[in-house]
Order: structure tokens, then sequence, then C-alpha cells
């Protein structure tokens, strides 16, 4: 039993290793260290740590919060040890936490090593892409992260009233993410208008009382895109190339894409987009509420995406019901996705909140007009459009709406629809504007080196 335990545990592992490792490579911070890989070589020692030999785990939620324990142990052991790209980096060296995955490493720093005078000149900085999720688990979980009993308050965490299972339960849990903000360092959002979501009722999860007294250390930096996979002028899924100077392969793509999916190819009707999950963060429950008032307007409309299954089969029933004008595809698939970015008009995005977002910055970067709901990092990114402004030559990139509702979308809706109709010079100036934009990492990178400086100025958290 114990060999097998062992065996399984090295599997989830490994594979978590291995995806963290894929995701950090794909961002191209290769500055940032990467946890995930030295989980491979500290297998043997973190074993030690809990001890699996007499029971068999069979809850995956269990399993789950075990892998990323080991992996936040592994994080710790590795500098030490470890020849991470060629030389052992010792304990002067800064830990990035990302969500409350790698959540344990600032809370071990503060129990387990720094009262022994281990990594006394380190820091950490958490990094939180979406505080909906924590890593909320039972309060008997603590036993099996291993750490001191009086570090139990850094993780407690109580479940309001209404959201207990019932009467007798006391709501009782560990919250690893609380953790995490409790003891980190610095803490980084992925846009600046979420780092101030965050600390609000609405938008802080129940943690947002504790982002508050934080503030002080608590900044925002817009994640980049990939400007290699995602170029119009060289994207090996698009049909037809374009770019700034010369926009007229943007036009065939929207041509290829309306034969591609049965739809009549009509340059002058505004085609827009969707892509994303199907989840009621991303407000597709909006979606379907206006679908029928939008549609008895000359436009056609594709959605891309997976998730809820009643939203699934919403989208093959209205596009039974809309095979002149809507279009969905269910799943997700890379090079559509491109094909739809490219091809559209204008991108709708009318999440109820959203960290960050990237599928506004993909559009842009195409010259496809993003309509964003006001929220998080698309109201950061997205710059509502002025028709007068610069002495008449326009200003900003898209719409954005607040509040959110149906009205307020379609109106947003509206107005895109008719600038793209009746203005056509202002149209093009929407296109360029929003792809003469840096969203390169590149940006990015150079705020999170400030960050790197900031952290070392004020002592560690000690506890």
């Amino acid at each position: 039993m114990e060999i097998r335990i062992k065996i399984l545990l090295m599997q989830l592992m490994l594979e978590g290793a291995l995806k963290f490792h894929a995701s950090v490579e794909s961002r191209k911070l290769h500055f940032f260290m990467n946890i995930g890989l030295a989980l491979i070589g500290c297998l043997s020692i973190i074993f030690v740590i809990i001890e699996m030999e007499t029971r068999m785990v069979t809850d995956m939620e269990l399993l789950v919060t075990i892998r990323f324990t080991l992996l936040c142990y592994a994080a710790c052991e590795a500098p030490l040890v470890l020849p991470l790209g060629g030389y052992i980096y010792g304990q002067n060296c800064l830990f990035l936490v990302n969500d409350w995955h790698a959540s344990l490493v600032p809370v071990l720093l503060g129990a387990k090593y720094r009262p022994y005078g281990v990594y006394k000149d380190a820091r950490s900085i958490l990094v939180i892409h979406n505080l909906a999720h924590q890593g909320v688990e039972a309060a008997t979980t603590y036993q099996n992260l291993g750490l001191p009993s009086e570090w139990y308050g850094a993780l407690e965490w109580v479940f309001p009233p209404w959201a207990r299972t019932h009467a007798l339960d006391k709501g009782e849990a560990v919250n690893i993410l609380k953790g995490a903000i409790v003891t980190a360092d610095r803490i980084v959002t992925v846009s600046q208008g979420y780092s101030w979501e965050i600390t609000t009722v609405e938008g802080g999860h129940g943690l947002n009382e504790l982002l508050s007294s934080r503030k002080s250390v608590l900044n925002g930096i817009t994640n980049g895109i990939d400007v290699d996979d995602w170029d119009p002028a060289s994207d090996k899924f698009i049909p037809f190339h374009y770019s700034i100077d010369d926009l007229s392969g943007k036009a065939q793509c929207k041509a290829a894409l309306q034969k591609e999916l049965g739809l009549a190819i009509r340059p002058d009707c505004p085609l827009i987009g969707f892509i994303g999950r199907l989840d009621y963060q991303k407000g597709t429950d909006l979606i379907k509420l206006a679908l029928p008032e939008l549609l008895q307007d000359d436009i056609q409309f594709i959605m891309l995406g997976s998730g809820d299954p009643d939203t699934e089969d919403w989208m093959r029933s209205a596009e039974s019901t809309y095979r002149e004008k809507f279009r969905g595809w269910v799943g997700f698939n890379v090079s559509i996705s491109h094909r739809i970015t490219a091809g559209c008009d204008i991108l709708l995005m009318p999440s109820r909140f959203e960290p960050c977002g990237l599928n506004q910055l993909y559009a842009m970067r195409y010259g496809t007009v993003p309509v964003v709901h006001c929220t998080g990092g698309l109201r950061d990114t997205v710059e509502d459009f002025h028709p007068f402004a610069e002495e008449g030559s326009g200003q900003g990139s898209g719409w954005t709406f607040s509040p959110l509702s149906k009205d307020s979308m379609l109106g947003a809706l509206t107005m895109a629809i008719e600038t793209f109709r009746e203005h056509k010079s202002s149209w093009e100036g929407l296109m360029k504007r929003g792809m003469s934009r840096d969203f390169t990492w590149d940006s990015a990178a150079a705020q999170y080196e400030q960050i790197f400086e900031w952290v070392f100025v004020d002592p560690p958290y000690v506890g």
C-alpha cells in the first residue's frame, strides 16, 4: 500500500510540475523561479513530510491539496540543495507564488524556516490571478499541512451561516490563499483595476478586509500576450495576413470565416464574436437574455466556448433558431479562436469580473474592436471611444459599459454597430489605435522588476 500511494503521488506531482512549467514558459517570464521543475528532484525528500503509509487516499480534493502542499515544500527546499540553472540559489532568493496552489510557500518561510535563521534574507511575492479560487478545505486538512499548531490562525476560515451545509455545521475551514495574503511580503494582481476591486465587498470574495489591510504592498500589473503567436502579419491559423499599414487581409479573413461557418458573405454586415468559458463569471447568461433583441438588427454573431451544459445546449438551439445569423461552436479550438479573432469586427466580453482578460488584448492586436463590461483588466485595457477628441480624429479603442445589464450592453453594442456602418473612417481609427497598443510582456516584465526591487526594501514577514 505504501509503494502504491507513493507511486500515485509521484505521478500526480510530476503531471502538476510539467503543467506549471508549460504555463510559465508560455508567458516568457524566464526569470521567475520554476518551482514546478524543482519538485522533480525533491520527491525523495518530501515524501517524509506527510505520513501516508497507513491509509489510502480516496478524496480527490484532498489529493489535490496534498499535491500542492508537496509542491510548496519542494519549492522551499530546492534553492537550498538543487543546482537550478547550473548553480544552487541558496537562501538569498525571491519566491514568486502563484495563486492558492503555491500559497503555502510564504507560510512555510515564516513558520518553518525563518525561526531557525534560514531564508532570513529571502522574500516572497503572491500573484493573484483570480481571487474566486482560494484553496478552501475542511479544518481537519490543517493536520496534513505539516505546520505548527500555533500557525492555524493564519489559515483559519469560517464560512458565513448561509454557506454552511446544515444547522450543526460550524463552518470551520482552512483557506490556503488567505495564508499567503497574511504572510507574503508583497501582493500583485494581474491588473490595476483588479487590485482595487479585490479590496471591495463586491470583489473581495470574503477577503476584502484582509486585502485592504495590506494595501501598502498591493499592486496590479496587466498581463502581456505572446506577440509571436498572436500576430496578424504571420499567424499560421488565419487564411490571410494583414497589418496596421495594410488592413485588406482582415476583410478577407472575415469573408473566409463567414464562408467556413455557413454565414452569408457580407462585408457590410457587422460580425460580432464571443470567445470564452461558458459560465456565470463570463456573463453568458446576459448574452442569452439579449440575443433575441440583438438579432433583430442586421448583424451576425459567433460564439466559441465550453462549460455550463445548459449554455452549450442553448448555443445549439440558438443556431437552429437563427440559422442565418448565429453560429455556436461548442468546445474549444485554438485555430478557430484565431480565425474568429481575425474575422470578427467586434468582440463582446460581458464578464461579471475579469482579473485581467486576454481576449480583448488579442482582439485589439487584430483590429477587432472590443465591447466589454467596465471591470478589472477590461476597464484598464479598453479605452472608451470618443469621436471628437484629438481635434476630431478620435480617441479610444473600444466601448465599455456599466452597469452589467442587458440594456447597458445592448446600448454599447448599438453604438459600435452604428459606428461600423456609418462612420468608416472612425472605425478604421479604432482598429489602428488598438493595433498600435503595446501589450507585450516587455512592459509587464519591467513593472515586475520594479516590484522585485521594492520587496527587498522592507524587512521580511516574520510572524
